[in-house]
């Protein structure tokens, strides 16, 4: 593990990268911040070929190389886009890359590098597009044969197949329902099981992933409020202002180990989940509050350190996950304004 953190800050058009130290005491260091393009919130990495694509509001995506030791980014390609994108992923391989547009209401596809016929890093023309009302969340499974797109406006997730050459084929069922108006936010996949977390219910589901991808609701299983009590939240809608009118406002989500993790943004916490036997939801243990609305955060790959950020602060804060779910704080470094991101090189 490199140690790398890389930021995403939306407000100053920056990319932070910080080194986080594991050893002894964990701390976490800010080491240089890269100018990108206004409104950088979202990016992926591949760190097998050492880079970084990041997409703007202008729109494009920016690719960019890693230097492992300083942290320092450099921009070698940009592509401009139809659209603003949310989300931004590469399928495994690093010759696919996925964006959602949450404003254009679809999620595309584009061949990169050598599968492009283009330079190491470098887009090719746009290969699919699918159209879902404020798409929010794009992600694959982990052989990159099937793709999802979380729609927050029509209330799914729809599946896809998705081809070597970038092509998304809708699967049967081609959606998955989720309730009415809980506002489906982001969704990982981890193995055969799924988690999605709710933006206006602040709830997180879990959902099964067969043996061909498609992703299955267990109707009989109850979702898991992820809001603390104390805060008296109550559920939010399209086009409310949460933190104004102390609405519910869910925003990322990832599982380490038996421990599933939410953030919420009205009350700026993050919350654990305990899984017990197949993944399967049980009740909060621990609601630990974090930088002041928490919009992203990210596990380390050892499982045991997290990075959150928000976007109200210009600090991001170091966590440790403890044995028994609570996370302690550590360390806080600097970063940008309207920190949106966070991903480990």
């Amino acid at each position: 593990m490199s140690g790398l953190v890389l930021v995403a800050n939306a407000g100053d058009g920056t990319i932070t990268s910080l080194r986080l130290d594991p050893t002894g005491d964990p701390t976490l260091t800010t080491l240089t911040s890269t100018p990108v393009g206004k409104g950088c919130g979202t990016l992926a990495v591949d760190s097998e070929r050492g880079l970084v694509y990041a997409a703007t509001k202008e729109p494009s995506i920016v690719t960019l190389r890693i230097d492992e030791q300083s942290g320092a980014l450099s921009e070698i390609a940009r592509r401009e886009i139809d659209e603003e994108l949310a989300y931004v992923t590469l399928a495994p391989g690093g010759d696919v890359v996925l964006g959602a547009s949450y404003g254009g209401g679809c999620a595309m596809t584009w061949l990169v590098g050598a599968k492009a016929g283009a330079a190491e890093g470098v887009l090719g023309d746009e290969v699919s597009r699918v159209e879902y009302a404020n798409c929010h969340c794009v992600v694959t499974d982990a052989d990159g044969r099937h793709a999802y797109v979380v729609s927050l406006g029509d209330d799914l997730v729809a599946q896809f197949d998705l081809a070597a050459d970038g092509t998304l084929t809708p699967m049967e069922p081609a959606t998955v329902a989720m309730p009415d108006g809980c506002g489906p936010r982001h969704l990982e996949i981890d193995g055969d099981v799924a988690y999605l977390v709710t933006e206006y219910s602040a709830e997180v589901f879990r959902l099964g992933v067969t043996e061909d991808g498609r992703l299955v609701r267990d109707e009989s299983a109850e979702p898991v409020r992820i809001d603390s009590p104390e805060a008296d939240l109550a559920h939010s809608v399209m086009g409310a202002d949460p933190a104004k009118e102390r609405l519910r406002w869910g925003a990322d989500v990832h599982r380490t180990g038996r421990w599933l993790l939410a953030s919420e943004r009205t009350a700026s916490t993050i919350a654990t989940v305990a899984l017990g036997e197949d993944g399967r939801l049980e009740d909060v243990v621990a609601i630990t509050d974090t930088e002041k609305q928490p919009r992203a955060f990210g596990i380390a790959p050892d499982g045991i350190n997290v990075v959150a950020v928000g976007e109200k602060s210009t600090q991001a804060a170091l966590l440790r996950v403890e044995d028994d779910g609570s996370l302690t704080l550590l360390d806080t470094a600097e970063v940008g304004e309207t920190a949106r991101w966070v991903a480990f090189v």
